[in-house]
């Protein structure tokens, strides 16, 4: 390959890492987690019309330390999704396109969504 002397393409380490980029990312794993979480839902639906017994071993399941963080991260997965899909709206409306309200709306939706979050755990 001949050298033309002309500047390559700038990578990934060249620009900051811009938050309305880790918010788009984290919405789609956070909607892959909830697909998950809406199997783990559906067996414990299964296990409740199965019978008690099988109901007692999926809530001590639920109840162990792997369990807990795991309903915990679905909690936190929901919220986030439903605070940046509100984001999303706003931006459907044509509202919030200025780079500091970008900016200031990525901060609400991940502070909303853990103060939901420990709002929801604290109640529960």
């Amino acid at each position: 390959m001949s050298d033309t002397g002309r500047p390559l393409s700038p990578h990934l380490s060249v620009y900051r890492w811009p938050i309305s980029m880790t918010l788009s990312i984290l919405h789609r794993m956070t909607g892959v987690a909830l697909t998950l979480g809406l199997l783990v839902f559906v067996a414990w639906l299964m296990a409740a019309a199965d019978g008690r017994a099988n109901y007692q071993q999926f809530s001590e399941l639920a109840q162990s330390p792997l369990g807990r963080i795991a309903l915990v991260s679905w909690s936190f997965a929901f919220f986030f999704h439903l605070c940046n899909g509100v984001r999303h709206l706003f931006w459907d409306a044509g509202r919030g396109f200025e780079i500091h309200q970008v900016k200031s709306s990525a901060w609400m939706a991940i502070s909303a969504s853990v103060a939901m979050t420990l709002l929801y755990w604290w109640l529960a």
